[in-house]
């Protein structure tokens, strides 16, 4: 199918001043969705007069940061007008020192549209030339090659945005259906001219919190999707451990008023198709932590979900570089909106609360392999009977390897945003760290999922063992079609085998997100 085919067939996201959402993030990362800039009249000439105010200024020998004097803590350097030209090629090529993996193409999507959403506001003094060459990156496929690590979150993403700006001018590197490719040659194949960056544009692309806030949505994106699966999770460890479903009575949750943490306990009644009858049937009166408190632990992700979206949102839908340029007020104003600090706080806020997620799922997988604690399941839910069962050891090595998965989760939860450095001669001297932040959310995530992958395995496993011990256990409907789903992926172990390729699968179910779970 040809790109335009695909573009044809995907909502389109206008930018312009109006505001976006996470989704919009999301699906243009995914390719769900294609930005297009609004033609509209009114915008455009908005854009427009920023960069003829700047054009003005010049010709009146006007001193502007970052147009007409160095950059940072050379502020005080003045730039003869002649060789104002020069310094936004100057700038990005200097930040050329970016290190560590480099960003998905997902993730370079999402920051690719949170700066383009940012220089959309008109506040940044750039010209539609250079709008319009962002959105023509995205129709042609091409995604810059972005290192992740160099960037203290503020004065911005600076260095791995550099990889932007570089790009844009037709220098450095791009994906190009998945191959990397000289950005030259791949703007020269597509038709499109690279870009003579004007006075500040550099500055514009490069000086703001693109990274991290692209970054942000797309764990946003994973955390909520998270909150959900892991309610799924409990509720069928529930049923394979035997337990208690008045745990999640309405009565019980209405006299704790946290609406997050209420939906999640609605969710496990609905899952466990709960009557509201305390029926002990011999059965221990209260379950163990990881069952009971799970409302409690999954809610407090779900509680602050709404809070993460309005900063996250927030900043997206902000004017974020450095000056600001007032072109009807015909003011250049001087300030920090480049400083991440409410994405720090908010992706420090969301990988403390998805590590916990890990650590309750490992919590419930402790209990349902340990044969004193499973209510009858044999030891390490292994399914072999007979004469092989001795050499068969069920789900012994998985429990290992959740348990590794989700000590590395705990340890990054080490807040990033109290580690801010003084850099660049003590101009940068309080920096957000927004983007480590948003890099160690993301790492989290990966963690939490292939922990939750891991339990999809074990709660599978532990609901055919249950009712292989008690068949006139009847399973909630909605959980019957849940274990049909995963029926489909993951077959009951009973001979010992290798289980990667299976959670592999499983981890492509999640991140697709592939299973509709409540509404």
């Amino acid at each position: 199918m040809l790109l335009s085919d695909i573009n044809t067939h995907r909502r389109t996201v206008r930018f312009d001043r109006a505001r976006l959402t996470l989704e919009d993030i999301v699906d243009i990362a995914r390719g769900a969705a294609r930005p297009a800039l609004s033609e509209d009249p009114a915008f455009r000439a908005a854009i427009a007069r920023g960069a003829d105010f700047l054009d003005r200024l010049l010709r009146e020998d006007g001193v502007v940061y970052g147009v007409t004097t160095g950059y940072g803590d050379s502020c005080t350097v003045e730039v003869p007008l002649a060789l104002v030209p020069e310094l936004p090629h100057h700038l990005y090529t200097y930040h050329g020192c970016g290190l560590g993996v480099h960003l998905t193409a997902a993730q370079a999507r999402a920051v690719m549209g949170a700066r383009l959403a940012s220089l959309s506001k008109g506040y940044s003094g750039v010209s539609v030339e250079l709008l319009d060459q962002i959105v023509r990156l995205f129709d042609a496929g091409l995604v810059p090659v972005i290192p992740s690590e160099g960037s203290v979150g503020a004065s911005g993403d600076l260095t791995p945005l550099s990889y932007l700006a570089a790009v844009l001018c037709g220098e450095r590197e791009v994906l190009r259906d998945g191959a990397v490719v000289p950005a030259a040659q791949a703007l020269r194949d597509a038709g499109i001219a690279p870009l003579r960056l004007r006075p500040k544009e550099g500055l514009a692309i490069m000086n703001g919190t693109a990274v991290m806030t692209g970054l942000a949505c797309l764990a946003w994106d994973r955390a909520a999707y998270l909150t959900r699966l892991v309610t799924r999770i409990t509720a069928l460890a529930s049923f394979a451990l035997d337990g208690n479903d008045h745990h999640f009575d309405e009565t019980l949750f209405a006299v704790k008023p946290h609406a997050g943490m209420q939906d999640v306990a609605a969710w496990l009644r609905q899952d466990l198709e709960y009557g509201g009858q305390l029926e002990r049937n011999g059965k221990r009166l209260q379950d163990r932590y990881s069952i009971r408190c799970a409302p409690h632990v999954i809610g407090v992700l779900a509680d602050a979900l709404p809070f993460f979206r309005t900063a996250i949102e927030n900043e997206l839908n902000s004017a974020n570089d450095n000056p600001i340029i007032d072109a009807e007020g015909e003011r250049v104003l001087h300030g920090g909106h480049f400083y991440g600090g409410h994405i720090a706080f908010a992706m420090d806020g969301m990988k403390n609360a998805v590590a916990n997620l890990a650590d309750l799922l490992d919590r419930q997988m402790a209990l349902l392999v340990d044969a004193r604690y499973n209510a009858g399941l044999p030891a390490n839910l292994s399914g072999m009977q007979g004469e092989r069962a001795p050499i068969n050891h069920g789900l012994k090595a998985l429990q290992i390897s959740a348990s590794a998965w989700t000590a590395e989760a705990l340890k990054l939860t080490m807040p990033a945003s109290v580690f801010s450095r003084s850099t660049e001669c003590h101009n940068q001297d309080k920096v957000s760290m927004g983007t480590i932040a948003a890099r160690d959310c993301l790492r989290v995530l990966e963690l939490t999922e292939q922990v939750a992958a891991a339990l999809l395995v074990t709660v599978r496993q532990g609901v055919w063992l249950r009712r292989r011990v008690d068949p006139g256990k009847a399973l909630p409907a909605p959980l019957a079609r849940m274990v049909d789903l995963l029926g489909q992926d993951v077959a009951p172990v009973t001979e010992d085998r290798r289980l990667d390729s299976e959670l592999r699968l499983l981890l492509d179910r999640i991140r697709d997100q592939a299973w509709s779970l409540y509404a």
